[in-house]
């Protein structure tokens, strides 16, 4: 295996343990913060665009031309798993919340391929 595949699988298992721990579910959502959601959510999209970009990172080093994609897909596929996986172990946010929770997935995995996607557009726009 390369180096950011190994990074990734790394990366991903270890943010998929977190995510499924409710002991990290509390550390990072203290009841006593009226905006304790949207900070969840913010770490959320983070960890996301870290794996994101460790994904982005693998898919080069495999030549993959298709990597924007393939990433973002990847990482909505990843953020749904972490979802279904909630869900087996007692999670009952509700599918509204579950659909944020696989937005914010969506939104990390573009963030992660943000430069490539803002080089393209301005490339397009040159023209």
């Amino acid at each position: 295996m390369k180096l950011w595949t190994v990074l990734t699988i790394i990366a991903a298992t270890i943010l998929f343990v977190v995510a499924l721990s409710n002991t990290v579910y509390d550390a990072t959502s203290p009841s006593w913060l009226s905006w304790h959601v949207l900070l969840r959510k913010s770490y959320s999209v983070i960890a996301f665009a870290l794996v994101g970009y460790f994904l982005r990172r693998a898919l080069k080093e495999h030549d993959r031309l298709d990597a924007i994609a393939t990433c973002v897909l990847g990482v909505t596929a990843y953020s749904a798993a972490i979802e279904i996986g909630q869900a087996a172990v007692g999670s009952h946010e509700g599918l509204l919340w579950n659909a944020v929770d696989v937005a914010c997935g969506t939104l990390g995995g573009a963030l992660a391929c943000a430069d490539v996607i803002v080089r393209r557009l301005a490339a397009t726009r040159a023209i």
